[in-house]
């Protein structure tokens, strides 16, 4: 959509209010970003406080992965049902919760329970923010709104990454991890109190919800539309190895592989978050005025992220040199970003009432693959006395799969939305005035 688009019709129309609103949703996600990846910068905590090895370590980010992918299509499907204020209020109980059963658990067993709770929570809150966004704000804002929705998750991480790492080896695990989860509490208040689905005059058509058979049906449906599929395969290409870096192995890379201090470690982290919080602006713009970037972006990150990854790994010395992991932090920066474009071919595919649905298929992807490199990797250090060439290397696997699925899928998603385009402006022309 080019930078002249006007409004399509009915398109809420914005305004100081929604982007009020807006933030309200965006702070729940926020927080749930800060828990979700405080075992990032404790990964090496934990394994002390539980006795545990880097196999054991991974399932705590395995787990709680597993559950925020299993959830994505059901809360897809509840937010379409029962909107976003309900949702972000359950997301915001159960993941404070599993904060909390984390910062006491007495054993790697129920430190397991609580990181599942707290996944199922955060689970629920980015695509009720997406929903959020399309409620709000017109339809040519939605790749800037998605990209500053992934940036306010980046600042969550940067939180996790700066402040409670200090907190946790200033005043101790369990003061550190409940203290955090105050946060929790005064975002669940912040939605009861101030939070609406949608502007007034802006209520979206009832649509008929028929029990398992209409579960089908949506899930059928939004898996039709190429656009959908291809949006998950971006998704899972592009987010994973940054996720996978931040939410547990970069840390210990950084310290036992290249040799750095937690605090020099701590600060190449952090380069990670601010990358992607640059980088999402400039995505943001670029795809909001020019749709036909969204492919070269996304396979863009996936090339340069293969490039300096594998530079990093196969590197002719003990340790990489400080400029390469500088590169290679910088790099990692764009795959957040890069992620969010897989909203960008799911959302223009399927009609507002499978909108949840549709973000829930595609936000499996880079979740799912997450998942699968986090297992991979801990078995592999494991297998391999800590060689982190090796398991690292798991990573060139699924992105190799994932671009194989993008350039499949391509031609047909983008074929199906130029027709969607055109009958969309066909009927806009035959609209009675």
């Amino acid at each position: 959509m080019s930078r002249g688009s006007a409004s399509l019709p009915g398109d809420p129309p914005g305004g100081r209010r929604a982007v009020a609103v807006w933030c309200i949703g965006v702070s729940v996600y926020f927080v749930a970003v800060i828990f979700r990846t405080s075992l990032g910068v404790a990964g090496l905590d934990a394994a002390d406080r539980f006795h545990v090895g880097a196999s054991a370590l991974s399932t705590f980010s395995i787990l709680q992965l597993l559950v925020y992918a299993g959830m994505q299509i059901p809360v897809g499907l509840l937010v379409d049902r029962l909107g976003t204020k309900k949702m972000l209020s359950i997301g915001a109980v159960l993941f404070t919760a599993g904060q909390v059963g984390f910062a006491f658990s007495p054993s790697y067993g129920t430190a397991l329970a609580s990181r599942a709770l707290l996944g199922c929570g955060d689970a629920m809150t980015f695509i009720s923010v997406l929903r959020l966004g399309t409620r709000w704000f017109p339809a040519r804002r939605s790749p800037l709104v998605a990209q500053l929705a992934g940036l306010a998750g980046m600042a969550g991480n940067l939180v996790s990454t700066l402040v409670l790492a200090r907190l946790l080896h200033g005043i101790g695990w369990t003061p550190a991890f409940a203290g955090s989860a105050l946060a929790g509490a005064v975002v669940l208040v912040l939605v009861l109190f101030f939070l609406q689905d949608h502007p007034e005059g802006y209520e979206p058509e009832p649509f008929p919800h028929q029990g398992a058979a209409y579960v089908r049906k949506q899930i059928a449906a939004s898996w039709r539309e190429p656009g959908t599929r291809l949006g998950l395969w971006v998704h899972f290409t592009t987010q994973f190895p940054a996720m996978v870096f931040l939410l547990l192995w970069g840390l210990p890379f950084l310290v036992q592989a290249q040799g750095l201090s937690r605090a020099t470690a701590g600060e190449l982290l952090t380069l990670v978050v601010l990358c992607n919080m640059v980088v999402g602006l400039v995505y943001g713009q670029i795809v909001a005025r020019h749709h036909t970037a969204r492919l070269p972006l996304a396979l863009g990150t996936v090339g340069a992220t293969a490039v300096v990854w594998a530079a990093t790994l196969v590197y002719p010395a003990d340790h990489a040199p400080m400029w390469l992991l500088v590169v290679l932090c910088a790099v990692l920066g764009a795959c957040g970003p890069a992620s969010m474009i897989g909203f960008d071919f799911a959302r223009p595919a399927n009609p507002p009432e499978r909108q949840g649905t549709a973000s829930g298929i595609t936000n499996m992807g880079g979740f799912t693959a997450s998942m699968t490199t986090l297992f991979v990797v801990g078995v592999l250090l494991d297998a391999t006395g800590d060689n982190y060439t090796v398991a690292f290397s798991c990573v060139f696997v699924l992105q190799a799969v994932g671009v194989s699925q993008i350039l499949r899928l391509r031609g047909r998603a983008v074929r199906r939305e130029r027709e969607r385009l055109v009958a969309s402006r066909v009927e806009t022309v035959h609209v009675p005035a």
